[in-house]
């Protein structure tokens, strides 16, 4: 209990938090971690190709059937609900003390919680375009389409808003996040193992006095933490959130 009130002792008294998080930030939601053994791993023998390679721009391109069927299968979890990281992270924006999210998941459990300023790193499938003419649909438009989702207006093929393997993350998003890192005073690192790249090289901007990493397991970062608290995040800001001002 003392690194967490530790973590509520740093959050009080900086003035630029910023948060970044990885898939454990939602396992909690029942949503399976990407490269875990309880992850999506586990299907790789339904579809005959790996989850990399279903997820990649060339097979979207060539086999959208296979994609969507996946996708909607895999991953869209439209029916998760935020957990107490979601939940103390938007109360936490709420009260003035945390001034962003930026994360690697795409499943909107942030906004659906609360948060208003959010940075999604690999997008987001509630968002999704027609790659003709850009026509933005929402989520119930894919998941009401038995087929490849179809555009309304010109017929084109539609995609979902996320960073497929083989694209490069959106740049305007990459500067927000590295600007707010930069002004950042204290940076929470969350759920995140920060080996994916480039995502996880954007914890190098940060130069703020408080580096604090929530993770399950031991990551590359720990010795240069000021804190690190190895247990399931939504578990650490259940407690926090629940402690009262000393």
């Amino acid at each position: 209990m003392n690194e967490i009130r530790s973590l509520k002792k740093i959050i009080d008294k900086s003035n630029y938090t910023v948060f970044f998080g990885g898939a454990g930030v939602s396992t909690e939601s029942g949503i399976p971690d990407f490269r875990s053994y309880e992850g999506l791993y586990k299907v790789q023998e339904e579809y005959g190709y790996s989850p990399e390679k279903i997820l990649s721009i060339k097979f979207f391109t060539k086999h959208m059937d296979i994609f969507y069927e996946y996708h909607k299968e895999n991953i869209v979890n439209k029916d998760a609900e935020p957990n107490w990281a979601h939940k103390g992270l938007a109360e936490l924006e709420k009260r003035g003390k945390l001034k962003a999210v930026i994360t690697q998941n795409i499943d909107g459990l942030h906004q659906k919680a609360g948060s208003k300023n959010v940075l999604e790193l690999h997008g987001s499938v509630y968002k999704n375009y027609c790659m003709v003419c850009g026509e933005r649909y929402n989520l119930e438009y894919i998941l009401n389409n038995k087929e490849v989702p179809k555009c309304s207006k010109c017929g084109g093929n539609i995609r979902p808003d996320v960073v497929l393997y083989g694209e490069g993350l959106d740049e305007k998003v990459i500067h927000e996040a590295v600007e707010h890192i930069l002004e950042a005073d204290t940076l929470i690192v969350g759920g995140s193992s920060l080996v994916v790249h480039p995502a996880a090289g954007l914890i190098k901007y940060f130069k703020g006095d408080n580096l604090v990493l929530i993770n399950k397991t031991q990551t590359q970062f720990d010795s240069s933490a000021n804190l690190t608290i190895r247990k399931p995040i939504g578990e650490v800001f259940k407690k926090m959130m629940g402690l009262k001002n000393e």
